[in-house]
């Protein structure tokens, strides 16, 4: 309910009409009063009223009558019930009928408190779901995936003809190309689009957490359980599983996962009973799945079980006609998150921005227009605005792809003092990637550029 909440007293005694109301109008409600049925109907037909008092024993018309005409014209109206002891059989079935609840006269104040506070909570609630609704419509579509690029459109394809469906959904692609926005797209233009979307970064916990993660436990199961705890795939009950970084749980993991699948239903860590799965599952990875069965790390089985459907998503540099559209999405976007005017992009930032080759993908760019917003001084963004332009002029700028991204990485390192971790969280990509290309580039903490 929005605005104060709008309650109309019906009753045939003044004395009980009044003292409703004092009560009331102390709680901050809005009160209307009605003599009898009918002046309740008429009132009703030309205000609209949140909840209404209505006496079940009146002259003219009684309360049962007056709540049918009542409903007819507001139906979305609450209405409760006033009755003596002796018409509570009456009061019950006016429930069956429509009435949200009763109260027994004389009254209790905190009782009638009790009962209004039920509605207001019941309404909003619904509103709430209402609101929840609409922007689950409103987000249905691929809002948060930006590309115009033929590889995208395919991706958008896919989506689409996978969505409605139940099947198991692998999707591939290096690190911030944006995997869990796909899976979350196809969720949200599914039958599940209303239930639970949840996400597990599997490669984030390590072995006996991601189990309790997945599965929940029994309380007493380990040391630490004081209590139950569902899961993950109880969490998702309905709705959508995602598991991102599948390429990196464990063999065991890998044989629980795979029976889950099989049989549908697994069991709490440290339970007995069978509990039933019905979740649709999405998962995700950046490495070779067939070079990791190769090498005996991922089960083939397993494999087969989550690539039902496949979805690969190119990295940035393979679709640098998306670059533009996805920078100007951003600025928007962070413009409006730190409560700043909005900004343009220079066109020769949008240039250098087109010409560098984002090991970080989608994630790194956002990250980088991000930072350009925070820092930057005019009304636009510049080249001097761009982590790869530092301690160098314009003129001066390295124009090789590789050297660019060496002379970023260096200047990330720097930034950091040379921490691995937080450099290869601010780059988004993972830590074995930089160290790969810290030895690719010959970059040492002595002989980087200065």
């Amino acid at each position: 309910m929005t605005g104060k909440t709008r309650i109309l007293v019906v009753d045939d005694e003044a004395a009980i009409r009044e003292s409703l109301k004092d009560w009331l109008m102390e709680d901050g409600y809005e009160v209307g009063l009605a003599v009898n049925g009918l002046e309740a109907v008429s009132i009703v037909e030309e205000q609209n009223w949140d909840i209404i008092l209505l006496d079940l024993k009146m002259p003219e018309m009684d309360g049962i009558e007056a709540m049918e005409k009542i409903k007819a014209v507001s139906p979305d109206s609450e209405i409760i019930m006033m009755t003596a002891f002796a018409t509570i059989d009456t009061a019950v079935k006016a429930i069956k009928m429509g009435a949200f609840d009763y109260l027994v006269k004389p009254f209790d104040p905190d009782e009638i408190e009790l009962q209004i506070k039920k509605i207001v909570s019941h309404n909003e609630l619904i509103m709430e779901n209402i609101l929840l609704r609409q922007q689950l419509e409103e987000k249905s579509q691929y809002d948060e995936i930006i590309g115009k690029s033929d590889a995208m459109q395919e991706v958008f394809d896919l989506i689409s003809r996978v969505a409605p469906t139940d099947s198991t959904i692998l999707v591939s692609g290096e690190s911030g190309t944006g995997k869990e926005l796909v899976a979350q797209a196809i969720h949200g233009n599914s039958k599940r689009c209303y239930l639970p979307f949840i996400a597990v970064n599997c490669g984030a916990l390590p072995e006996t957490l991601l189990e309790s993660e997945l599965f929940g436990y029994e309380k007493g199961a380990f040391t630490g359980a004081e209590h139950t705890k569902k899961g993950r795939f109880e969490m998702a009950d309905n709705g959508t599983l995602f598991l991102d970084e599948i390429g990196d749980i464990s063999l065991k993991t890998q044989v629980d996962l795979l029976r889950v699948l099989q049989n549908k239903e697994f069991r709490r860590v440290g339970g007995h009973d069978l509990i039933d799965m019905d979740a649709r599952i999405i998962t995700a990875t950046n490495r070779d799945l067939q070079k990791a069965i190769k090498d005996k790390r991922f089960r083939e089985d397993l494999y087969y079980r989550l690539n039902v459907i496949s979805i690969h998503l190119p990295p940035l540099r393979d679709r640098k006609e998306d670059i533009q559209l996805l920078a100007k999405a951003f600025v928007k976007k962070f413009c409006i998150e730190i409560n700043i005017e909005r900004k343009k992009i220079a066109p020769s930032a949008i240039k250098l921005l087109e010409t560098y080759d984002w090991p970080g993908n989608v994630r790194e760019l956002e990250n980088v227009i991000e930072r350009a917003l925070v820092i930057g001084r005019s009304n636009e963004i510049t080249i001097d605005d761009l982590p790869f332009s530092q301690n160098a002029p314009a003129a001066a700028l390295p124009k090789a792809l590789k050297q660019m991204e060496k002379v970023h990485i260096e200047n990330i390192l720097k930034e950091n003092n040379w921490n691995i971790s937080r450099t290869a969280r601010d780059l988004s990509i993972d830590r074995q990637t930089l160290y790969n290309k810290i030895e690719k580039y010959g970059i040492n903490k002595e002989g980087a550029s200065k």
